[in-house]
């Protein structure tokens, strides 16, 4: 399992360009594409945050590459030049550091976007289909159901109760706490944070642009992606990374709150058939589509997984403290994939996450997560 293996229906080769097809979800991407016998452009900034040293260690050779920022217009154009096919990866990732680079976050990921798809107006009688890598975080919380009242809305969680370590959401109309559900895309929708802020902003750019001029879209809200090539050095990275990280450095992976957070962790190669398949999708067009495996894991059990596939006796320090951003639960509802995409996860995540310990054990990352939590807890982000 050295890399993401893909396999899905032939199609007819396209001319592709994946903006973030250097990094982790994107490189795997441009190496499907590519194997598939599609010419593919790689549009990419290289931010050393993702990419040390601003090295394109992923880069596939047999595809060309545009380095650029999704704001350069020109380098936009250059990209775009001749494609029928986009699919956008581009972004900035992390709740935690968006919080204190508002800026910085909403500019790229959905002035970035905004950027992109004019350009792709102006060549809307070439590009046929545009795939949008979209997040959970567009959710904020995950759905929830009460005993009493069935299907809630829960209002963000209330400072005294976090105060007092009572982590669960509480309904509504009965003030009881309430139990997670698959999350659907019909859930309304409430960003937690300008990364999720920027991330809805984007995915509503795509689709909203696509319908009003004629150009198919579509949206994958990705749940949390783990695998081979996450920026082990960025701390606002995956959290599957981040305690693989902590790990390798001989350091307990830092949990917040109690760990029993429960997320939905789809691997890569998952998320890669998934933006295969709705490149020609006839009824995707126009949706946004959870990619997720509709199982859950507790963060806490995921910082053991790893903890034991990596041989290293570290228990996860679970802090009882909090960030603000973060939400309680999170997993998604997998029928619309089904139904529109032909999709299900298909990798095994034990022998996933014991791929990825080993590709960790290998690696060689720079641990910056202290300082980064040190950071937050400074600035009053985490309580």
């Amino acid at each position: 399992m050295s890399d993401a293996h893909v396999t899905g229906a032939p199609t007819t080769p396209r001319s592709a360009l994946v903006t973030g097809g250097c990094g982790f979800v994107g490189s795997h991407l441009v190496d499907a594409l590519v194997a598939a016998g599609h010419r593919v452009r790689v549009l990419d900034s290289l931010d050393p945050q993702a990419h040390e040293g601003g090295v394109a260690r992923f880069r596939n050779d047999r595809a060309d590459l545009v380095q650029g920022d999704l704001r350069d217009r020109d380098a936009v154009r250059r990209a775009l030049d001749g494609v029928d096919v986009v699919f956008h990866q581009g972004a900035m990732v992390g709740n935690g550091q968006s919080m204190y680079e508002i800026e910085r976050y909403i500019d790229v990921n959905a002035v970035g976007t905004a950027v992109l798809m004019e350009e792709v107006v102006a060549r809307r009688d070439r590009v046929q289909r545009v795939v949008a890598a979209s997040s959970m975080v567009v959710y904020g919380d995950g759905a929830y159901s009460c005993a009493q009242h069935g299907p809630v809305r829960p209002a963000p969680r209330d400072e005294r109760d976090l105060a007092a370590h009572l982590w669960e959401p509480r309904c509504p109309r009965c003030a009881a706490f309430v139990s997670p559900v698959p999350t659907d895309e019909d859930k309304p929708l409430g960003a937690t944070s300008p990364y999720a802020i920027g991330k809805l902003a984007s995915e509503t750019i795509v689709l909203v642009t696509g319908s009003s001029f004629g150009i198919e879209t579509v949206a994958l809200r990705y749940l949390n992606i783990y695998g081979r090539r996450q920026a082990l050095s960025n701390p606002y990275t995956g959290v599957a990374a981040i305690f693989a990280t902590q790990l390798r450095s001989g350091r307990r992976p830092t949990v917040f709150e109690d760990g029993g957070q429960q997320r939905d962790l789809v691997h890569v190669s998952d998320v890669v058939r998934a933006n295969l398949l709705a490149m020609d999708a006839p009824d995707a067009a126009g949706a946004a589509i959870n990619i997720g495996t509709g199982e859950t894991l507790t963060i806490a059990g995921l910082a053991r997984t790893l903890a034991d596939e990596l041989g290293v006796d570290l228990e996860p320090d679970i802090t009882q403290r909090y960030r603000a951003g973060d939400v309680r639960h999170c997993f998604a509802s997998t029928e619309r994939a089904g139904r529109l995409l032909g999709f299900r996860a298909e990798a095994n995540r034990a022998a996933e996450l014991r791929d990825l310990a080993m590709w960790v054990a290998d690696e060689q990352p720079v641990d910056r997560t202290e300082a980064a939590n040190a950071e937050l807890t400074a600035l009053g982000l985490i309580r």
